[in-house]
C-alpha cells in the first residue's frame, strides 16, 4: 500500500533526513527505488534535474515527481529549492569537478592520484555540510555509556572497523572488533551494557546486518555507519551517522568515513574520561 503524503513539506534539510526515514517499507517497486538513491544521493539534488535523479534511479520522471510529492513537497522545484537555499553558495557539483578532473588528466599514477584526492576532498566538503549532529551526539552518549564497544565492519568497511578499533585501544575504551578471522562467532561476547558500532554500505555486507539485528535482539543499542537512511541498519538504530563518499571510476575511498570515525572514537573517548574524573 501507498504511504499518504505528508501534510505539509520539510522546512529544514533535518526535517527532510526525518521524513525520508519515516517513508515506509511498503511502497511499490518504484518509488522504493527513488527512496534509495536520493536518501544515497542528497548531495545531488541541487545540482540535479528532475530527469537525471530518474535515471540515477532507474525509474520515470513521474516517479520521482510523485515521490517528491510523498514526502510533502508540491513537486520536485518545491525539493530542490529546499536544498539550493540550505547549500548555496558554492555547493560542489561532484560529476562535473570529477569529470573535467578525469578529462584533463592523463593515466599516469600521478593522475590517479590527483584524481582520489579531489574525490577525497569533495567527500569531506560533503560530511561537513550533511552531518547530522543530533545523531552524532547521540552516537556519543550511546557508546560512552557502554561497557564494551563492539565493533562489526566488513569487505570495505573493515579498514574503518579496524581504525575505530585500534583508537578505541589507544584512548584506553574497553573494545571488540568482531573480524570474523578463523570463522570465529564472537556474538556470545554480547553482554548487557554493551553497545555496538555496525558500518556497511551498499551492497551491504550479510554479517555486518546480522550481528546488528542480533545485538539489538539482546537489547543493545546500535550506532550506524552507512550511506543512507533507508540503510537495513538503520531500523530501530540508536542513531544513524550517514556518510557519503564521491568515487573515481570503479573505486571509492573511506576518505570522509576514516574521518567520522575518528571524530566519534576520540569524542567517546574524551566523554568517558570527563564522566570518570
Amino acid at each position: 500500500m501507498q504511504s499518504p503524503a505528508p501534510a505539509s513539506a520539510p522546512a529544514t534539510i533535518d526535517d527532510f533526513r526525518d521524513r525520508l526515514a519515516q517513508v515506509g517499507d511498503d511502497l511499490p517497486r518504484r518509488l522504493r527505488q527513488c527512496a534509495d538513491y536520493i536518501a544515497a544521493h542528497t548531495d545531488r539534488i541541487a545540482v540535479s534535474t528532475v530527469a537525471e535523479l530518474a535515471a540515477g534511479a532507474d525509474v520515470p520522471p513521474s516517479a520521482v515527481m510523485r515521490f517528491c510529492q510523498i514526502l510533502g513537497f508540491s513537486g520536485f522545484s518545491e525539493m530542490q529549492k529546499l536544498f539550493r537555499e540550505a547549500y548555496a553558495p558554492g555547493f560542489p557539483d561532484y560529476a562535473t569537478r570529477l569529470r573535467n578532473l578525469k578529462d584533463s588528466a592523463g593515466g599516469s599514477p600521478a593522475a590517479i592520484v590527483a584524481e582520489f584526492v579531489e574525490a577525497g576532498r569533495l567527500s569531506l566538503e560533503a560530511l561537513t555540510k550533511t552531518l547530522d549532529e543530533t545523531a552524532l551526539n547521540t552516537a556519543v552518549s550511546v557508546l560512552a555509556r557502554a561497557g564494551t564497544v563492539h565493533i562489526v565492519g566488513r569487505r570495505r568497511s573493515f579498514p574503518v572497523a579496524a581504525y575505530l578499533a585500534y583508537i578505541f585501544d589507544k584512548m584506553a575504551v574497553p573494545a571488540m572488533l568482531h573480524d570474523g578471522v578463523g570463522m570465529l562467532d564472537h556474538r556470545h561476547a554480547l553482554r548487557p551494557g554493551d553497545a555496538l558500532i555496525a558500518v556497511s554500505f551498499a551492497p551491504y555486507a550479510e554479517e555486518t546486518v546480522a550481528l546488528a539485528a542480533e545485538a539489538q535482539g539482546r537489547g543493545l543499542p546500535v550506532v550506524v555507519m552507512t550511506d543512507r537512511l533507508t540503510s537495513p541498519l538503520a531500523r530501530g538504530a540508536a542513531a544513524v551517522l550517514t556518510v557519503t563518499e564521491v568515487d573515481f571510476g570503479a573505486f571509492r575511498s573511506p576518505s570522509a568515513t576514516i574521518v567520522l570515525s575518528m571524530s566519534l572514537a576520540v569524542a567517546v573517548g574524551s566523554a568517558r574520561n570527563m564522566a570518570s574524573e
